[in-house]
């Protein structure tokens, strides 16, 4: 494995204690239940809907989805669930991109990686050092409309975001509420 790039780690937004609080609610679709029941019902809406692409944000989402068959395009994983270390996910991709991103932040570092992973051609994999859990928001803000952003909802299921306006003005929102911070 590369190390990562000596890019300086400036977080550009905190997750304040009230966001925390309304993260926990699903930011699309919830579809509850095992894994064999979330992924096969995701195909369904898929082969429904024909999103323009497919982003998975999470190891557990991500690995379930590729177990069943459905291989996103983009995958944001940090090698972690529930913040226990896990084995890699295995998939074919074209690009890995690394980027830091420490719990309970987004780093222009990860904004970034997340912006250029939608640039690339072919299947991209962005490998968090720290934590991927808010890397939606970008994936949001930076997927074309008509796509899906899946993932995990803890105990629960996964949730289905479909990239619309308004999924862009809320993601934009919730970033914008976020505290700014330097180094």
């Amino acid at each position: 494995m590369n190390p990562l790039p000596d890019r300086k780690v400036t977080p550009i937004r905190v997750l304040t204690p009230n966001l925390r609080k309304r993260l926990k609610s699903p930011l699309g679709v919830l579809i509850r239940g095992h894994p064999d029941r979330t992924v096969r019902r995701l195909k369904e809406i898929m082969d429904d809907e024909c999103p323009t692409e497919l982003v998975s944000v999470g190891d557990e989402v991500s690995k379930s989805m590729i177990e069943r068959g459905i291989v996103p395009r983009v995958l944001i994983v940090d090698g972690k669930i529930m913040r226990k270390p896990v084995t890699p996910i295995r998939v074919d991709v074209d690009h890995v991109l690394r980027v830091r991103n420490p719990a309970g932040r987004i780093t222009e570092d990860a904004f970034s990686g997340v912006r250029e992973a939608f640039k690339m051609d072919g299947r991209v994999k962005v490998l968090v050092d720290g934590e991927e859990d808010l890397l939606t928001l970008p994936a949001i803000l930076n997927a074309p409309p008509g796509s899906f952003v899946v993932y995990g909802q803890p105990r629960e299921g996964i949730v289905l975001v479909r990239v619309t306006d308004e999924a862009k003005e809320m993601a934009r929102r919730i970033v914008e509420e976020m505290e700014e911070k330097k180094d």
